[in-house]
């Protein structure tokens, strides 16, 4: 029985490191513009406005990916949806890396995030409905790490092909190897059993939950799954449905979360880390990314922290508690810029927020909504929080270096801008401890069960 579960364990996270390759690609695609940012600047000749366009043309294109992936994961299956997205990705790294100016370089990145859309709303359902409940939080993690081993990677390699001429083509080129590790992948896992239950294909559901599980528990997981579907089978998970009493709250909240975790800052500070480096004094180009290393080392560090975190505190806790820090983080990196400290200085407030976002906030804003809604409505609820998710990013992506430049044109200084992240931090806290709910340890079904209490009630 304990080689049954061990087998069962590794079989899981086998399946899990092929889905999270998507967060991988993920993370790896927006921040490598981070390092050919200072060199498309000068190629390009890009205004602060274009500066902006050329980091956010990705993120534009990942809002219409949760729209046409919602159909895809729920027709076509969570896994083919991985697939379509590692298609993209392979276009968008050979277009990017051959482009001749800002508008085809923007059209290629758009396709790029067309496939961060998708890989975004099919990779954590796929792994939360995969997931054993006691596993599921930390396995949704793996998502996030391989995110931010993506970030840590994008950087390394920004950094060795940062050199004028065709170094930030090879920055976007070095993209098609994990590209071709997650099309092979794909290949060979299986689809998610509750998207096959839901098709009625029940001897396939079960046969992946027993691999996962073990037979016992796959029997009574099936059963819990058939049960569930037969409460919702009056509904038809319609959009409509999302506006339900209690359904709705869910959706108010993993909006919330989404665009929360996409307009607190961190994600500027790592989308632009070399460029914020240069303004406040470091050298252009590798210096800058160097210099920048220790931001993407220590996401590194607190990502594989929140693993054992997240097993050990609650959701709703390690939340706030990270929120928390970060709006510390934003106001001393503006007493920073205020009062004119060294240059090397910012990276103390730019550690203390990353840090604290990719603890708290980055893993569990995934985890939370991955879980808090009910198996029927879980993709269209997933597209509607995603396209919140990136049109936030997209609209700080993009007013991001205007607002700075503005702010460092009228006031000599960029400290305003992170006073309104801090202030938005702590809008943030407030929301978590006033709204969300605990969800830690709790089957994908009695979570459903939660909130059709709250429907009826």
């Amino acid at each position: 029985m304990i080689q049954e579960e061990k087998g069962n364990k590794v079989y899981t996270y086998l399946i899990v490191l092929v889905a999270s390759i998507g967060g991988f690609m993920f993370g790896f695609d927006l921040v490598i513009i981070a390092g050919a940012l200072p060199f498309l600047e000068v190629d390009f000749q890009l205004t602060p406005a274009l500066k902006g366009f050329a980091v956010s043309s990705a993120i534009l294109g990942s809002v219409s990916g949760p729209l046409v992936g919602m159909w895809f994961t729920e027709r076509l299956g969570r896994r083919k949806t991985m697939m379509l997205a590692a298609l993209f990705f392979m276009v968008s790294t050979i277009g990017s890396a051959f482009a001749f100016g800002i508008w085809d370089f923007a059209v290629w990145r758009f396709l790029g995030g067309v496939g961060i859309g998708l890989a975004m709303i099919s990779s954590p359902i796929y792994i939360a409905e995969l997931s054993p409940p006691h596993l599921r939080g930390v396995l949704v993690n793996v998502n996030q790490l391989s995110n931010v081993i993506g970030i840590n990677l994008a950087v390394v390699v920004g950094y060795f092909f940062s050199f004028d001429g065709w170094g930030w083509r090879w920055m976007f080129g070095s993209q098609a190897v994990p590209v071709a590790l997650l099309i092979v992948g794909l290949l060979l896992v299986p689809e998610s059993p509750r998207w096959l239950a839901a098709r009625n294909r029940l001897a396939d559901a079960l046969d992946v939950l027993t691999k996962i599980n073990g037979r016992w528990r796959a029997a009574q997981e099936l059963e819990e799954i058939k049960a569930e579907l037969t409460r919702s089978a009056m509904d038809n998970g319609s959009f409509h449905e999302l506006w339900r009493p209690g359904i709705r709250q869910a959706l108010l909240i993993g909006i919330v979360i989404m665009v929360f975790s996409q307009i607190n800052g961190v994600n500027m500070i790592l989308l632009y880390a070399p460029t914020i480096m240069t303004e406040v004094g470091i050298s252009f180009g590798s210096s800058a990314i160097l210099s920048s290393i220790p931001v993407y080392l220590l996401i590194l560090l607190t990502t594989l922290l929140a693993f054992p975190f997240i097993k050990k505190f609650s959701r709703r806790g390690l939340l706030m508690g990270g929120v928390a820090f970060m709006v510390l983080g934003h106001l001393i990196m503006a007493i920073n810029l205020f009062l004119g400290w060294p240059p090397l200085f910012s990276l103390i407030p730019m550690l203390i927020s990353a840090g604290a976002f990719t603890i708290g906030l980055a893993p569990l804003s995934w985890i939370i909504v991955a879980e808090i809604f009910p198996n029927r409505v879980r993709g269209k609820a997933l597209a509607v929080v995603c396209f919140f998710l990136y049109a936030a990013s997209f609209i700080t992506a993009q007013f991001f270096p205007i607002l700075t430049d503005w702010f460092t044109r009228n006031y000599d200084t960029a400290a305003g801008v992170y006073l309104i992240f801090a202030g938005i931090c702590s809008l943030g806290l407030w929301f978590s401890w006033r709204f969300v709910p605990e969800t830690k340890g709790l089957s994908l079904e009695k979570i459903s069960e939660f909130w059709e209490e709250r429907r009826h009630g």
